[in-house]
């Protein structure tokens, strides 16, 4: 099936919020758990049915719980590739693609419900995680057509607040593609694919709820979309870099363009809170002498609102050429750090004297807020 709802002849969703599953250990039975919390709920199985299940107890099942001196720590080994970081006084806060495949604030890497110097981590396979739970239910009830949504929750990021999304999915089709169609008044839908299985994973949690001891979600009415085979998983929703417009966050962008992406030892992540205008500057000439592109050969100096660059005394073309790609790096940095800046005009050397180059901050705009994760 792969019509929209609407063609369907329903309006109508139900959702039960699962009740007494208890606490899951490591080897458990996740899909006698589920049955308990189905049969406590006080409804029944059925085929078309949709499970969502957080994520939480799906690793807690698989026995994800590991070890970790500091979540920093466990959360650098659950990366592929850093988007955004951070730095607070309670450590280090990090946006990344993590080895579960999507981008995660901290890689999913959870602290709560957990004991003190464990962490729990993502499952590893998500969408095989989702296939065999599928597979236990259809074993235990001899339903077939019942669909898994593994959940977990996500920040947005042109929007405050978190929802629950699928990160792993079994027999239910993972996006409704309305292209092609037209709507009543007769204009084509020329970029409408919803994504079905997180509209799933979000309407699920409002009875999962986060401290209810409800970790699971019954979801009746989207029959249509259950499917009988496994079908693609929450993969088919990731991403490819190319198809990313937003790979890195706006101060990792500009870093990564002079040669010092996010994870380079040598400049430590910003902070949450960004500072003063000469913080900022700092940070900007720290970064800019880290690119391997160009060093400089000149003293440097940061007041309150400038950066001034010294120009070689001999005025070689190589070292001016240096200087001039420095002071450029530097400026777009002081950009990325939320500064709008200005090139004073350029001081040439006199008898005796050595010119400058200098960067001025004019304004602080609010283009580097506060992160949140």
């Amino acid at each position: 099936m792969s019509g929209p709802i609407d063609d369907l002849g329903t309006a109508t969703l139900q959702a039960w919020g699962l009740v007494g599953i208890g606490e899951v250990s490591a080897g458990d039975d996740l899909a006698g758990h589920l049955l308990d919390g189905i049969a406590a709920t006080d409804v029944a199985l059925e085929d078309g049915d949709v499970v969502a299940v957080s994520s939480k107890i799906v690793s807690k099942a698989l026995g994800l719980r590991v070890r970790a001196a500091t979540r920093d720590a466990a959360v650098e080994a659950e990366t592929v590739r850093v988007v955004a970081e951070r730095f607070s006084p309670g450590g280090t806060r990090r946006i990344v693609r993590s080895r579960s495949g999507p981008v995660l604030a901290a890689a999913g890497v959870d602290t709560s419900n957990v004991a003190q110097g464990e962490v729990l981590v993502l499952p590893p396979d998500p969408d095989g995680a989702a296939r065999d739970l599928r597979r236990a239910l259809a074993t235990l009830t001899g339903r077939r057509r019942v669909g898994i949504v593994v959940t977990d929750t996500m920040g947005r990021p042109w929007r405050d607040g978190q929802v629950d999304a699928a990160l792993g999915v079994a027999g239910v089709q993972v996006t409704d593609d309305l292209r092609g169609r037209s709507d009543r008044y007769g204009n084509p839908l020329e970029v409408t694919v919803r994504a079905v299985v997180d509209e799933i994973a979000a309407l699920a949690d409002l009875v999962k709820g986060k401290l209810a001891d409800r970790p699971a979600a019954l979801v009746r009415g989207l029959d249509a979309f259950v499917t009988d085979d496994d079908g693609p998983g929450a993969a088919a929703l990731l991403r490819e870099l190319d198809a990313d417009w937003f790979r890195f966050g706006h101060l990792e962008a500009v870093r990564a363009a002079v040669g010092v992406p996010p994870g380079t030892d040598a400049v430590p992540p910003a902070p949450v809170v960004p500072g003063s205008v000469q913080e900022r500057l700092r940070r900007a000439v720290e970064v800019a002498a880290a690119s391997p592109f160009w060093r400089l050969v000149a003293d440097v100096t940061v007041t309150a609102d400038r950066v001034v660059i010294a120009m070689p005394a001999d005025g070689a073309a190589s070292a001016l050429l240096a200087l001039g790609a420095f002071a450029q790096r530097v400026a777009a940095l002081a950009v990325a750090e939320g500064l709008d800046v200005v090139p004073e005009p350029l001081q040439v050397p006199g008898q005796g004297t050595t010119g400058a180059i200098t960067i001025r901050a004019v304004s602080q705009s609010a283009a580097a807020p506060p992160l949140r994760c």
